[in-house]
């Protein structure tokens, strides 16, 4: 049997780009897909816990798996060696379209598939070191990292009844009264007036 594996990692990402790629590929060879396998999962996740890992169980020898490359499979060198051997124990042979050799049990393609997994290993850690720098050179140019704060529960409580803290304040309510039936703490609510004041 053809099995064709298809990964992404987020929501965002579609499946087509790769459906379509191994299509091609197999059309090319006069093959047929027997069974599509896609999965929305990160390539860190255990492969037992995915959809992989359960097709892996499923294959007998003979079977072959086409991806369009080695990182759907892992995204770390380990994990696509630990695949391989799996492969290579049951007699799976794995196709990798864009890195464009046949991954089966022997030395060559085991050494050619290392390769290829420890340089994509090595670019992922150099992007995250890249990231890591960019941010914190951000951060020394004073640029505030992150999503901007939103208002807090009790801002909006402020703003939503201002007229009315004001309305109370004047009628001589104290502080403490007017945080009860506002529900919030006093100190937050004298902060609050302060601020009106300046």
């Amino acid at each position: 049997m053809i099995f064709a594996y298809i990964r992404v990692s987020t929501e965002t990402q579609s499946y087509e780009g790769q459906h379509f790629e191994i299509e091609n590929w197999c059309h090319r060879r006069n093959w047929e897909v027997d069974r599509w396998v896609q999965e929305k999962v990160s390539g860190t996740k255990q492969l037992s816990k995915r959809t992989l890992g359960k097709t892996f169980r499923r294959m007998r020898e003979g079977d072959i798996l086409v991806c369009t490359e080695l990182s759907r499979l892992g995204r770390n060198m380990m994990m696509v060696m630990s695949i391989l051997n799996t492969c290579s124990q049951k007699g799976i042979r794995i196709y990798s379209i864009k890195d464009n050799f046949e991954l089966s049990d022997s030395l060559n393609a085991k050494i050619i598939a290392f390769a290829f997994s420890l340089a994509a290993e090595i670019e992922r850690n150099l992007i995250s070191q890249r990231t890591r720098e960019a941010l914190a050179a951000k951060k020394l140019a004073g640029v505030k990292l992150g999503r901007p704060a939103g208002p807090s529960k009790e801002r909006r409580i402020f703003d939503a009844r201002k007229a009315d803290i004001l309305r109370w304040k004047e009628e001589g309510m104290s502080i403490r009264t007017l945080s009860r039936r506002l529900g919030v703490h006093p100190n937050t609510l004298s902060r609050y007036l302060k601020e009106l004041e300046g």
